[in-house]
């Protein structure tokens, strides 16, 4: 089994393509993806990225609130022990904003166009030493 990802859809952007090619991707790179759908509130996926034991929270936005909104997961995650998951961004995302998502706890940000492989392999960095630990590909 490879290592579990939630791909998920905060706040009320209702264009989830972009989500589903790369959570295609990830499977297909042999990562275990859970999808969210779209509209779903912080609380949600931190509870649900906490129940489905996932290693990482890819968060997909094109809504603008990129900022607030991944600043309230990674707070979310960490008020719910669970601080160790890794969060992502991906989306419609301005240059300037990428290091105020990294410094709002994004370990990495894929603004739109940002090739596959790329992604993939940024996740698959990022996840390589829990795969490490727990044997899992």
């Amino acid at each position: 089994m490879g290592t579990r990802i939630l791909i998920a859809k905060p706040g009320l952007d209702g264009h989830d393509r972009g989500a589903k090619i790369v959570a295609r991707a990830l499977r297909d790179a042999g990562f275990e993806v859970v999808f969210t759908g779209i509209r779903q509130r912080v609380e949600d996926i931190v509870a649900t990225a906490v129940q489905e034991d996932v290693a990482v929270v890819g968060l997909s936005m094109l809504s603008g609130a990129h900022l607030a909104l991944t600043a309230r997961t990674v707070e979310g995650l960490r008020a719910a022990d669970a601080g160790d998951i890794t969060v992502v961004v991906g989306g419609t995302i301005p240059p300037a904003d990428v290091p105020r998502l990294k410094a709002a706890g994004a370990a990495a940000v894929f603004p739109t166009g940002t090739p596959l492989d790329v992604v993939v392999a940024e996740v698959r960095a990022l996840t390589s030493p829990l795969e490490g630990m727990c044997g899992s590909v």
